[in-house]
């Protein structure tokens, strides 16, 4: 989103807005609801077709220069192997869906965000995909896909839960705290570059 407000300095003063919801999260730590207000502040009432031409040029760069060789190459062996890739992430549908597709992934589950018509509300239309929910996704995933043997990948301490979930949970460039607590968790632990 950066990027995009990059491009649209006007919309800078409209992050001040996200103060009260600052202010609620430091009492009741909803990330969800910063999150969107963030994501009201920053994009709302941006219609479908600037976020879409926005997106068009966002994750091609981000395919082209942001994704570890390693990440990559793991990519490259679960589809040879004919794994089932599923792309669950915290960020919202504005994006994650190209990305998914741009790297080969067959489903998609991350947060999603509510509309007015053809422009962006801002507000979230469903659970924010991170911790606790997103191990919940998880669990239905593999509710719709019975016998289905997963190998689960993460980076942070909030994705403890879905890794522990998984027949094989992978936390990889986690902090020194997500690592000493993935070991304690019988995870494995990588370093990708």
């Amino acid at each position: 989103m950066h990027r995009f407000q990059h491009r649209h300095p006007a919309r800078a003063l409209r992050v001040i807005g996200v103060l009260p919801a600052l202010l609620r999260f430091a009492r009741h730590r909803d990330r969800g609801e910063l999150k969107a207000a963030f994501i009201r502040a920053a994009l709302g009432g941006c219609t479908r077709a600037e976020l879409d031409a926005w997106t068009a040029r966002f994750v091609p760069q981000l395919l082209a220069h942001g994704v570890r060789r390693d990440a990559l190459a793991c990519l490259a062996r679960h589809r040879a192997q004919g794994d089932l890739l599923v792309l669950m992430s915290a960020s919202v549908d504005l994006y994650v869906p190209a990305i998914a597709r741009g790297l080969g992934f067959a489903e998609v589950i991350c947060t999603p965000l509510r509309w007015q018509g053809e422009r962006l509300d801002g507000a979230l239309a469903g659970p924010n995909c991170r911790g606790a929910e997103k191990a919940r996704a998880l669990k239905e995933l593999r509710g719709r896909h019975p016998g289905l043997e997963v190998t689960a990948y993460g980076n942070a301490t909030s994705d403890l839960g879905h890794l522990c979930v998984a027949d094989r949970g992978v936390l990889v460039n986690g902090n020194r705290h997500a690592r000493s607590a993935a070991e304690r968790l019988g995870l494995t632990c990588l370093e990708w570059r």
